[in-house]
């Protein structure tokens, strides 16, 4: 969609900005390229990050212990359960519970078993939870 749709409309924009005359006081020139360069970059980044990604279509070998993609339920001191997915950092997203794998909680989980204890440094202080249940799905 940045591509085809808006980087065209915003080309269009400009063009039609630049036809007004003295583009140093034009604020809709100014603007218009500003958000080209914005577009580009973005583009430029997420073309790099395309030649970088893996796709992990399996499930690892030993389920038992905690690696990329897996759900991992948790429960702290106080009782309280929570559950995660590990992911890779694009696609963490708070509201569906996935976190990065390059978070300090996904980082103490890695490799761990169910009943391990982990300690995760936080900026209040330290955190302790007890892994409950490792699950995958592709």
């Amino acid at each position: 969609m940045r591509r085809k749709v808006k980087r065209p409309q915003v080309t269009r924009a400009v063009s039609e900005a630049a036809a007004m005359g003295d583009r140093s006081e034009n604020a809709e020139y100014i603007y218009g390229k500003k958000q080209l360069r914005e577009i580009d970059a973005r583009m430029h980044f997420l073309k790099k990050r395309l030649g970088e990604l893996v796709v992990v279509d399996r499930i690892p070998d030993d389920t038992s212990k905690v690696f990329f993609g897996a759900w991992v339920e948790i429960e702290d001191t106080g009782g309280n359960v929570q559950q995660y997915r590990i992911v890779g950092p694009d696609e963490s997203d708070a509201g569906k519970n996935f976190i990065s794998i390059d978070s300090p909680v996904a980082k103490a989980l890695l490799r761990r078993t169910e009943g391990d204890e982990v300690v995760v440094s936080r900026p209040n202080g330290k955190a302790s939870f007890v892994i409950t249940s490792i699950h995958y799905q592709l």
